[in-house]
């Protein structure tokens, strides 16, 4: 078995620094990295509150047969659940889940509002504002995920850091093999998936878009086709400062 340490480590490391093939990490400012976290605490908490809305959802669909929209299970209440007759025990676990949601609301407004105050925004943040759907949440993520847009060198090696590409390895046009799938930033790929998503409903030319590559595969590859255009076009906006254009993005 090969042994390491950090003595073992620093023979492999030393080569690398002396002939300046190694790659260097990007530290973001302290104040940003402070905006960075409230942004991932408040993702955090927002896939609690969607996760307890599953749980009741799923409960209720088992034990009464009544399906709810998302909308209309956020608003649920305790009298409505039990006019539906569950058994007492899954009122009780209807009723825990219930208790926990306006905490957890109560805390996504209050960091929304900490995002909102803050106002030394990256230059690259207005650029992102006008994107059809996105809004302030979103945009501070994909420009706080991003860092210095100067470190990619390509569009291509940005949407793969945004995990909109395949990872594979190819030799001649032949598949050598599965890359790993998780590289890249997590809180950008979910960041551009979100972005996609919104901009589907609120743009209708991306909307057209979207239904013309469902229409040729299913839904999520649709999807993760807008959030590839959108990761491409926002590459563009963040290193020249300009506005979105959806035609030029989806031409």
């Amino acid at each position: 078995m090969q042994y390491t340490d950090d003595d073992a480590d620093a023979r492999w490391v030393a080569p690398g620094l002396r002939l300046g093939v190694l790659p260097e990490g990007d530290l973001d400012p302290k104040a940003e990295r402070a905006v960075r976290d409230v942004v991932r605490t408040r993702a955090h908490v927002v896939r609690q509150q969607t996760a307890h809305g599953l749980s009741r959802h799923n409960i209720l669909v088992r034990h009464t047969g009544v399906r709810l929209r998302a909308k209309r299970m956020h608003a649920l209440t305790l009298e409505e659940v039990e006019r539906l007759r569950p058994e007492p025990a899954y009122v009780l676990a209807v009723t825990s889940s219930l208790a926990v949601v306006p905490c957890l609301g109560q805390q996504i407004n209050t960091l929304e509002k900490a995002v909102r105050k803050h106002r030394k925004h990256p230059l690259a943040y207005e650029p992102r504002l006008t994107v059809d759907g996105i809004g302030t949440i979103v945009a501070q993520t994909i420009v706080l995920a991003t860092g210095a847009i100067g470190r990619f060198s390509t569009v291509g090696n940005y949407a793969s850091y945004c995990r909109c590409v395949r990872s594979t390895t190819s030799r001649n046009g032949k598949r050598q093999g599965q890359g790993n799938g998780n590289n890249g930033h997590s809180s950008l790929a979910w960041a551009s998936r979100e972005a996609a998503q919104c901009a589907s409903r609120c743009s209708p030319k991306v909307q057209r878009f979207s239904q013309r590559k469902q229409a040729k595969s299913h839904r999520m590859i649709a999807r993760k086709a807008v959030a590839h255009t959108l990761a491409r076009a926002g590459y563009d906006l963040m290193r020249d400062l300009v506005p979105f254009e959806v035609h030029k993005a989806l031409s």
